[in-house]
């Protein structure tokens, strides 16, 4: 007989219900009645969001989404650009090796406050430079790796080709590498989408900001709403959930004939 699988959705809605029931039974249990101290109940998150109304998120979310973007760009772009040349240039790939994982591995707390000095405060409204170089910093390890294992696993034979034929190295990365990086360089690019959106949150966090996620979560935590610190960390999730399955389907989309899609 064959096994009849459960749907995905059915498993995902299960755990979904689940996951909210354990939220309210900790909520009014472990906190007390209500969950008005720490743990807010559902219901309290849900008529947070009607009272917020959606111009609230909206302010801070498009400064966020702003300064993710931005640095995003910038931090994929400069990883893609020093992978294609440690291709180019293989002497580089040590030094470029060493540069991702300092940036991977130096606390946030210590570049945070020299990224406030270095960069200008924003005005009101405008993304900060500071959560645009955070987030830039955060995808920058991911990309360089993915990039150049990618570049990296490019078939020999193709590449012996091209040689054969009067081909350099700049010839093998259009040719060759490119395309058999492509996977996994969409792969990296989309595991940066929800570490970009979480760096510029934090970028946030260092101050010398008034609007954005990060701003809006500090003001809440100090005021003791703790129904609006949950709503905004849920619908942070929530956001950088979509983008992430966003980018996913671009890279099922232009990498038909790779494993990932196939799945």
């Amino acid at each position: 007989m064959e096994e009849r699988r459960v749907p995905a959705w059915a498993t995902a809605s299960f755990s979904a219900v689940v996951l909210v029931g354990l939220w309210w039974f900790f909520a009014l249990t472990v906190v007390g009645p209500g969950g008005t101290q720490a743990i807010p109940t559902p219901w309290q998150v849900i008529q947070g969001y009607a009272e917020d109304g959606f111009a609230f998120y909206w302010t801070h979310f498009s400064v966020t989404l702003a300064e993710a973007a931005r640095g995003y760009l910038w931090g994929n772009g400069i990883a893609l650009a020093l992978a294609g040349l440690v291709m180019v240039i293989p002497r580089l790939e040590a030094v470029v090796s060493q540069i991702a994982v300092i940036t991977y591995c130096v606390p946030i707390v210590a570049i945070g406050p020299l990224a406030v000095i270095i960069f200008e405060v924003p005005s009101k409204g405008e993304p900060s430079g500071t959560a645009t170089f955070m987030a830039g910093l955060s995808v920058f390890f991911t990309t360089v790796v993915g990039s150049l294992l990618g570049l990296h696993a490019a078939d020999k034979a193709s590449l012996d080709l091209v040689s054969v034929y009067g081909g350099g190295t700049w010839t093998q990365l259009r040719k060759v590498r490119f395309i058999a990086a492509l996977p996994a360089v969409l792969t990296a690019l989309q595991i940066a989408v929800p570490a970009a959106f979480l760096g510029a949150v934090l970028g946030e966090y260092f101050g010398k900001v008034e609007t954005g996620i990060g701003v809006a979560m500090v003001v809440a935590q100090q005021a003791l709403n703790s129904p609006r610190v949950w709503g905004l960390a849920l619908a942070s999730g929530a956001v950088a959930l979509l983008l992430y399955l966003g980018v996913g389907l671009l890279t099922r989309l232009a990498t038909p004939w790779s494993k990932g899609a196939a799945a």
